[in-house]
Formats: C-alpha cells, sequence, structure tokens
C-alpha cells in the first residue's frame, strides 16, 4: 500500500476543473454517493457537472473538492470498493459519523477540514 503524497493530491482537489473533480468522483464512488457527500437530491446533477453543462454551488464545489482529496487517497491505498466502505461507515475520528453524512452538512471549510485527514490516516498516513 502506497500513499500518495497528500501535497499532491490537495493541489489536484483545488487546481483540477471542477469537471475533472465530479468526473473522478462519479466514476469512483458513483452518482448516487457522490450527490449525497454533495449535498444534492438528484444523482444526475454529478453527471452534468462532470460534462460541464452546469456548475456546482458554492458549498456543493467544497465538498466535491474535500471528497476528491479523501477518495483519491482511499482509492490510491486501496482501490474503489473500499472508498465507497469508508465513506458510508461509521468513523471514530468524525465521533463515529460516517464521513459522507460530515461531508454532506458541511457549510464552509472549518466543518469539512477533519474529512480528508480520516482518510489519511485510514490509507496510513499522518492523520
Amino acid at each position: 500500500m502506497t500513499l500518495l503524497d497528500p501535497e499532491l493530491i490537495t493541489h489536484e482537489a483545488v487546481a483540477l476543473d471542477i469537471m475533472k473533480v465530479s468526473a473522478y468522483l462519479q466514476a469512483a464512488l458513483g452518482q448516487k454517493l457522490t450527490a449525497y457527500i454533495a449535498g444534492v437530491n438528484d444523482p444526475k446533477m454529478v453527471g452534468r457537472w462532470a460534462l460541464g453543462r452546469v456548475q456546482p454551488r458554492a458549498a456543493a464545489n467544497l465538498r466535491l473538492r474535500e471528497a476528491y482529496k479523501a477518495t483519491r487517497m482511499l482509492v490510491e491505498a486501496y482501490d474503489a470498493t473500499t472508498a465507497k466502505a469508508w465513506w458510508v461507515g461509521t468513523n471514530t475520528r468524525l465521533d463515529d459519523h460516517a464521513p459522507a453524512a460530515v461531508l454532506r452538512k458541511a457549510e464552509d471549510p472549518e466543518a469539512a477540514r477533519f474529512v480528508a485527514p480520516a482518510a489519511r490516516a485510514f490509507a496510513g498516513g499522518p492523520a
């Protein structure tokens, strides 16, 4: 198991176009889980973002970029199946809440800041 450099992943999460971020999450997690994490009710919205047909609102954009960081670490360390399971399982680093629920409720960077470190710790890197 090799963990990618967290700084590289953070750079990607910021620098990549939201279309690419959305497409990556759609491929790795599926539309339903990605939509849930982003805080939207229509899973088809993820496909629209991935195709560049519409842009996510600010809160969804933040959630997608944070989800990218966590998912990228998990997929690289394990695989997409494990990443999906991590998102929906309870996590002791997040007060026994599922990471997907924590990120879905995040309205600002402060509320989202614990998700990527929890993924990094799970993937075998420093928390």
